[in-house]
């Protein structure tokens, strides 16, 4: 039960932070996101507590990926599958049928450091 009420509150948390920092960056959002949000705070939490004692430069790296490879899914399902348009990376350089682009993959990066640091020190306790 401990780990359904924990998984729930850091999905809360991620499905509240992630369409809450795209409208600060955007200035919209749309509400697959915080699906995608609360996602990818789920492994991210699973993955940093479980490497809490790998490096802190593979705990980033996989965490980008993890939120790069779920904005590919949503993409993929939303976007391309569903055509809600929901966002278009295209123009960006380095991008990937539109969906996902080595910018915001490197901002994810960034991004996931206090995630990171805060869920491994969750594993010490």
């Amino acid at each position: 039960m401990d780990r359904i009420r924990t998984d729930a509150s850091v999905f809360l948390a991620g499905a509240l932070g992630y369409p809450a920092l795209e409208i600060l960056w955007r200035g919209c959002t749309h509400p697959t996101m915080a699906l995608a949000g609360g996602l990818s705070a789920v492994l991210l939490f699973r993955v940093n507590r479980d490497l809490a004692r790998g490096s802190l430069g593979l705990r980033l790296l996989t965490s980008c990926g993890i939120i790069t490879l779920t904005e590919l899914l949503f993409g993929a399902v939303f976007n391309i599958w569903l055509g809600m348009d929901v966002w278009d990376y295209s123009d960006l350089p380095c991008q990937f049928l539109g969906q996902i682009c080595l910018p915001y993959a490197l901002l994810w990066g960034l991004l996931s450091l206090p995630f990171c640091l805060f869920f491994s020190r969750r594993r010490a306790n």
